[in-house]
């Protein structure tokens, strides 16, 4: 009697022991996991706060929100993986891209003459066959967020009359770093069921040609034509380009700072705001409330500050699309080497400037 209570006594702590041990573990295992995953997976369905149709850079937060259908614009938008050449040349889209995202060659957008946007007819094709009319939300991304690629799909798209763009502040960097999924492989665009829906241009005036820029110089003394590059091509020491040979700024350009130096982001690598763009103005005697028009050397850089602008709802600035690319190609054309707000400044014409600067 005494071996039978005490063989069920002890059945009875080894089950205790064992059911308790389990647990245990799965306690654990669970407390592990929770751990270690990331915060933004937590939740299966990401809600951020609601932006304002011309806002255009926005966190990976509100693309997420997008993706899990938490935004107005969850019904009809499009992600666009934005730089140059095939998906095979993209940094990023082979390895890794948002899901759902297609790879957008800025080739497709720009004529390879001069670099500029393409017509109107051709950039309808192009937004068409990627899905997009003037209806659907764009959200556009490059690598880092000093990339300008996808900040010239924007400018395109807004150019085109396209109502929502976003660009992702911090690009494909900011989006891994929030630990939100990602996906590989190749995403097949699906050409538009219906017509873009207005002709393109829709905006004509976000872009002035190198006619238009002169016209202005001359008979508008609001207008300042600021220069989105570098110290060293401001002050013509370098092209800042490979293929451009000749080094200068149009005559009467003022600087801006460049963008690919983080002058326009802050201190956590987002898009600065007019404030900033204010204060880089004001070193040349410019404001806000001129007639601004920004170029670069062929169009990428210069959409930003554009772009800052608009989101804030300015509509006094513009894109001088043909840069100092287009500029030099005309040996009549008035051009500054130097400093123009110190003595030590040049001004002749683009037949006097040397063939030797051209980037390394």
């Amino acid at each position: 009697m005494k071996k039978k209570i005490l063989s069920i006594l002890f059945c009875t702590m080894l089950t205790t022991f064992t059911v308790l041990g389990c647990s245990s573990k799965e306690e654990k295992k669970d407390t592990k996991k929770q751990d270690t995953k990331p915060a933004a997976e937590q939740t299966s369905k990401v809600e951020a706060e609601a932006v304002d149709t011309k806002q255009v850079y926005v966190t990976p937060e509100w693309v997420q929100s997008v993706i899990d259908g938490n935004q107005d614009e969850s019904d009809n938008y499009v992600i666009l993986e934005c730089s140059w050449g095939t998906e095979k040349d993209s940094p990023v889209y082979g390895e890794a891209h948002i899901p759902g995202a297609y790879h957008m060659n800025t080739d497709n957008i720009e004529e390879d003459q001069y670099w500029n946007i393409r017509s109107g007819e051709e950039i309808e094709k192009v937004l068409t066959d990627f899905g997009i009319t003037k209806d659907t939300t764009v959200i556009c991304y490059g690598d880092i967020g000093t990339n300008s690629a996808d900040d010239r799909v924007a400018f395109t798209a807004l150019w085109a009359g396209v109502g929502n763009v976003k660009c992702l502040d911090g690009g494909m960097e900011a989006w891994t770093k929030a630990g939100y999924d990602t996906e590989d492989g190749s995403n097949e665009p699906k050409t538009a069921k219906e017509a873009f829906g207005v002709e393109i241009p829709a905006h004509p005036e976000y872009i002035l040609t190198i006619d238009q820029v002169k016209d202005k110089q001359e008979n508008d003394e609001k207008f300042k034509l600021v220069s989105i590059r570098s110290k060293d091509e401001f002050l013509g020491k370098t092209s800042g380009y490979s293929y451009i040979d000749k080094a200068g700024e149009p005559k009467g350009a003022i600087w801006g700072h460049d963008t690919d130096d983080g002058s326009y982001l802050d201190k956590n690598g987002n898009t600065v705001g007019t404030d900033v763009l204010k204060n880089y103005l004001s070193e040349s005697g410019a404001s806000l409330d001129d007639d601004l028009a920004f170029y670069c050397g062929t169009g990428w850089r210069a959409t930003i500050p554009f772009l800052i602008m608009y989101q804030e709802g300015y509509t006094n600035m513009s894109l001088y699309d043909g840069g100092w690319f287009v500029w030099q190609m005309d040996d009549s054309n008035p051009v500054q080497v130097g400093d123009p707000a110190s003595d030590n400044v040049e001004y002749i014409t683009v037949g006097g400037l040397s063939n030797d600067k051209a980037a390394k």
